[in-house]
């Protein structure tokens, strides 16, 4: 443990964690399978552990990275629609987008902003919003300030956890990860039972 404790507080120091987060967080912008989430949830634990990196360089940097890679995404929407690679066009990926589409043309701003916190949900309003034409300008606002509170709620995670939670350094990171996946898990099931129950009231 004292060995996991020693490589976490290298890592913490180092004047590269917080540019390999936000590689992670930008990278989570277009591949939920990058741990984006989970990197700032750990780094959040560590400002408050270790007091290093702190706490509102980590949401500062988070929050930027985030905001760019939606950014790209939007751009990317713009430029050449949602239909121009095949895996755009699979069940999966074409209903995603099609929720995107009809929740943008109702509120823009609201599914924008809450798209943030849902990892595939993002992707697909993102690249939606770009094909879309949404107003760039109104877009800019509300992805930032849908960032800047996404990093905030990760990191703050990771920062209560690592001061309520005995154990040290390694145990708040374990623990802040695993709370962070189970409200990520939690509201992903919420999500898809209410998406159900539209769907049954509809039919």
């Amino acid at each position: 443990m004292d060995g996991v404790d020693a490589w976490l507080q290298a890592i913490a120091a180092s004047p590269w964690a917080l540019p390999a987060m936000a590689v992670l967080v930008f990278a989570d912008a277009f591949l939920v399978v990058v741990p984006g989430e989970a990197a700032v949830t750990a780094f959040g634990a560590l400002a408050v552990a270790h007091g290093t990196p702190p706490l509102g360089g980590v949401i500062l940097v988070a929050g930027a990275a985030a905001f760019a890679g939606d950014l790209c995404c939007y751009l990317v929407g713009r430029a050449v629609g949602v239909e121009r690679w095949p895996w755009m066009r699979g069940p999966r990926v074409s209903a995603a987008l099609e929720w995107a589409r009809r929740r943008l043309d109702r509120n823009a701003a609201l599914v924008l902003f809450t798209a943030r916190f849902v990892p595939f949900a993002r992707l697909a309003v993102n690249l939606a919003a770009g094909a879309a034409r949404v107003n760039t300008a109104r877009y800019l606002g509300v992805t930032a300030l849908a960032a800047l509170a996404w990093a905030a709620y990760q990191a703050v995670i990771g920062a209560v956890v690592a001061a309520v939670v005995p154990g040290g350094p390694v145990v708040a990171v374990v623990v802040s990860i695993l709370v962070a996946v189970g409200i990520g898990v939690g509201v992903d099931l919420v999500l898809a039972r209410r998406a159900k129950r539209r769907t049954a009231a509809r039919g």
